[in-house]
């Protein structure tokens, strides 16, 4: 027998990667690191205004000229512009109308567009059909909202409703009434027909069958229509600006109040975003899992 002329690899010796291997674990390093730095400039982004609102909000007004970005270290925080903040009644009347406001019309169109969603997703309507309401409803968002003050002003006007909590409310549930018809339209039509029709069998009425499976089935669909209203209600400034005078001011008006006549009042502005920003937050993290549930489960599916 003779040898065999194949080389053998000494033991104990690792292959070598080779070149080709070795590029493609380049390119993928290569492309971790163009992600990571695009999410950190993307995080940069959205996360700047919220610390530059923070530490406009514990500074003197000497520190706001120069680059003065660090507390404690180029500049010394103080919390007097919180307290002045709290001082002033119309800020602490703002955030009350703006409570009012926001979740009475989150309220409204939740009711109103989950029994929209659900005949437009149980029942065929033919003048006009399902789909025609649906875009309907949508074109309320799709158009700007500008060119309705002029004709809402006049009606307040005639009803005596300008400067009004109750007309702001309305205002807004008319406006955020397509979010829980969209969403909650999809997750009725993912309910099975043959659970309601088994209840139908058993003796109950449809209004039975909305309260006790319906409702129940699309419970984070629910909370996500709510939350959006909410958020969409209490950011909404155009309304509050023309249709306002002092009594219902929110707290979106008082945000643009900062330009003054001797310059910006950078405290002001915030502290007046942080707290307009902190209650719609608050109300997200409290229920984070309905939300990414609900928006899930209300994807249209290709």
């Amino acid at each position: 027998m003779t040898a065999s002329t194949v080389p053998t690899r000494a033991a104990g010796v690792a292959p070598r990667p080779s070149a080709g291997r070795r590029r493609g674990r380049g390119r993928h390093l290569l492309g971790t690191a163009f992600i990571l730095l695009v999410v950190a400039l993307l995080l940069v982004w959205t996360l700047f205004p919220f610390y530059w609102a923070f530490i406009s909000s514990i500074k003197n007004p000497a520190d706001n000229y120069g680059n003065n970005w660090l507390p404690w270290v180029s500049f010394e925080p103080t919390l007097k512009p919180w307290r002045d903040l709290w001082g002033i009644r119309e800020i602490r009347d703002a955030m009350v109308n703006s409570t009012v406001i926001s979740v009475g019309a989150a309220t409204i169109a939740l009711l109103l567009g989950t029994l929209a969603a659900y005949g437009i997703a149980r029942f065929r309507f033919f003048r006009p059909q399902n789909g025609s309401l649906t875009t309907w409803f949508l074109s309320q968002r799709v158009l700007p909202p500008v060119i309705f003050v002029t004709p809402y002003f006049l009606i307040l006007v005639k009803l005596d409703l300008i400067d009004s909590v109750w007309a702001l409310m309305l205002l807004n549930a008319t406006f955020n009434l397509p979010f829980p018809v969209i969403i909650l339209t999809q997750m009725f039509r993912e309910i099975p027909v043959e659970l309601e029709e088994a209840a139908q069998v058993d003796g109950a009425s449809r209004l039975a069958i909305f309260a006790r499976i319906a409702l129940p089935l699309v419970l984070p669909g629910l909370v996500v229509s709510w939350i959006l209203c909410l958020a969409f209600s209490w950011n909404e400034f155009l309304f509050g600006f023309a249709m306002t005078q002092e009594a219902a001011r929110p707290i979106p008006v008082f945000l643009a109040g900062g330009d003054q006549t001797r310059g910006v009042d950078f405290q002001a502005i915030g502290t007046r975003m942080l707290l307009a920003a902190s209650v719609p937050l608050i109300a997200a993290m409290l229920v984070q899992r309905y939300i990414v549930r609900g928006l899930s489960l209300g994807a249209v599916k290709g």
